[in-house]
């Protein structure tokens, strides 16, 4: 099935968030599915790739930056905030009802990593929310006390000298993914895979402004999983490094209606092109299914 791609742009507290909306050819109103991407990333990342074989299968979907990232609107640039963001997942579900080419009343939300946690809040808050898929989510519940204490000190430091640069108009920012022996806020062994996925040519910076880590350190989508009322397929990597399987898990008990597939592999092998054929055919058929 063939499928156009529309700019449609909408406001998220007086700022713009940069939009795409995909319709499959010759489907009258469809269903929507709302995409919310991981960890500081670009709507231009990865994500098309699971869009367009949503439209194709005939759903609709909106896929969209956060406010301060990629093409949207905001300062400082970069800043990757969870309460901002799930802010904005909620504009943009408000504003998708509202669009006149799609069904807003059969809305799905499609998250991952990061995203993944967002879309299950967004859903607890939203009794109306049909169906959510959560790909190797992060949903919280990290003990610190499980983290280097070096790494801690170079958190807490790099927090307060962005907030001293802040009180006068500058920004501190520290890398989204550090490399081996670097610094980074994802800083496993994996994480630099996130990095090989980039497509050619990619904008992303890998960097993000230290004074949101307290919001980052504190979100725990867990907290209200147990208020999500739709079904939801939930998705894990067994071997996942930076979300543990074992935390996902819990939240999954918490979900009334969850569907738990366990994957073979680490974080970011979910991304990869012998893996996206077949995951992106199964979230098509579990929204068809629920939408």
């Amino acid at each position: 099935m063939a499928h156009q791609r529309l700019d449609r742009d909408f406001q998220s507290d007086g700022l713009r968030c940069a939009a795409w909306l995909y319709l499959p050819e010759d489907v009258p109103k469809p269903p929507i599915v709302v995409m919310s991407h991981g960890f500081s990333a670009y709507r231009d990342m990865i994500f098309p790739r699971y869009a367009e074989r949503f439209a194709d299968a005939g759903l609709a979907v909106l896929l969209f930056d956060y406010r301060n990232l990629g093409d949207s609107e905001g300062s400082p640039r970069d800043l990757v905030d969870p309460v901002r963001h799930v802010e904005d997942l909620q504009t943009a579900i408000r504003f998708v009802r509202g669009l006149p080419e799609v069904d807003g009343a059969r809305l799905g939300l499609f998250g991952s990593s990061f995203g993944g946690g967002h879309v299950i809040t967004a859903a607890a808050r939203d009794a109306e929310v049909s169906a959510i898929v959560s790909q190797v989510p992060f949903v919280g519940g990290a003990d610190a006390t499980q983290t280097p204490w070096r790494y801690r000190a170079r958190l807490a430091w790099s927090f307060f000298r962005d907030k001293l640069a802040s009180r006068f108009g500058r920004v501190y920012c520290v890398p989204a993914v550090g490399g081996p022996n670097e610094f980074g806020l994802l800083a496993s062994p994996d994480a630099q895979e996130f990095v090989d996925l980039l497509p050619e040519g990619s904008a992303w910076p890998n960097r993000i402004p230290a004074r949101v880590l307290p919001n980052i350190m504190r979100y725990s989508p867990m907290d209200e999983a147990g208020q999500v009322r739709c079904p939801v397929l939930m998705v894990l990597a067994e071997h996942d490094q930076l979300v543990p399987a074992a935390t996902a898990k819990q939240c999954a008990e918490r979900i009334a209606d969850c569907e738990l597939v366990s994957l073979d592999c680490e974080h970011f092998e979910v991304y990869r092109d012998e893996r996206l054929p077949e995951l992106s055919a199964r979230y098509a058929d579990f929204f068809r299914k629920h939408l």
